[in-house]
Formats: C-alpha cells, structure tokens, sequence
C-alpha cells in the first residue's frame, strides 16, 4: 500500500491547538464543556484536544467517550458518562476523519435524544465525500481526495502521531 503523508505529528499539534481555540472562542460565555470522543481514533483525538483547552483556559471540561460499531451503525451507542451529565451542556463531538459522514451522524443522533445547551463537532480531517447531510464545524484540514483513497491517523506513537492518504 503507498502511504503519502498528509500531516506530521508538528502540523497534528498545530492543528489541534488551533482547534482548540477555536472551541474556547465559541464557548468563550460558558464555564463546562464535554467533550464527547468516538471510540478509537475520535477519543484519543478528543484526549489531545482536551490537553490543550486545560493549557489555555480555564474550562470545566469532561471527556467522554462515544462507543458504537463502526461496521453496525444501528446498534446500540453508548457514552461513557451517562446522560444525565450531558443533559443541558454544551458538547463537541469529536472523530478523526470525517469521511462520508456516517459515523459521526449516528454520533450526532445520539446526542439529540436529550436537551443540549450546545452542539458542535470537530475532526481532525475533512474529507469532501460526504453522503450524510453532517459537517464539521472545527476541521485541522479539509481535502479533496478520490473514493478510493483513504485516510489513516496512527496516534499509536504520542511523540509521532502522523495522518496518512493511502
């Protein structure tokens, strides 16, 4: 498989910093927010983002992980925080790559089963393939690829995270 590099573990910590401010500046009149990672890459994406808001503000933030089957959508999601702790807060759902959009709409669906104060969603890359009606609100980078590319983020290194177009 070729791999040609997209983002560098520098240009990740740029783009999630940057992220992050722009998720302080959107929430500059609230004291708590969650942040709501889908399970794999989407929570350790959502961990980093969570490091750097804790280094800039002084947010009250909760991280929480979104768990569904990323092979069957309609299967039960859960959160690792109940709903009781979302309810009225304002939330970002967090993924790494938003492909056609599917994932995250079923992330999005299930944050609509209670009153939310806010909602916004956030990704790491933005691919313009979208076959649900989803977008991202905070993206590192957006890009134009063919479909039978895709994009890999391996966070398995913290020191050399690095995002893939294969």
């Amino acid at each position: 498989m070729n791999k040609s590099i997209i983002l560098n573990h520098l240009e990740i910590t740029q783009k999630t910093r940057r992220i992050a401010f722009q998720i302080l500046e959107s929430h500059c009149d609230v004291d708590e927010i969650i942040l709501a990672g889908i399970n794999g890459n989407g929570f350790v994406f959502a961990q980093h983002i969570k490091n750097h808001l804790e280094q800039i503000s002084e947010l009250n933030i909760t991280l929480c992980e979104v768990i569904l089957d990323k092979k069957d959508l309609l299967a039960p999601i859960t959160t690792s925080i109940s709903k009781e702790e979302y309810t009225n807060k304002h939330v970002v759902l967090i993924d790494d790559v938003l492909n056609s959009g599917k994932t995250l709409i079923y992330g999005v669906k299930h944050f609509l089963e209670v009153p939310l104060a806010s909602f916004r969603t956030a990704v790491l890359v933005n691919r313009n393939h979208k076959e649900y009606p989803v977008k991202a609100d905070f993206k590192g980078i957006s890009l134009s690829t063919s479909l039978q590319e895709t994009i890999k983020v391996d966070f398995s290194n913290e020191k050399e995270s690095v995002a893939y177009l294969c």
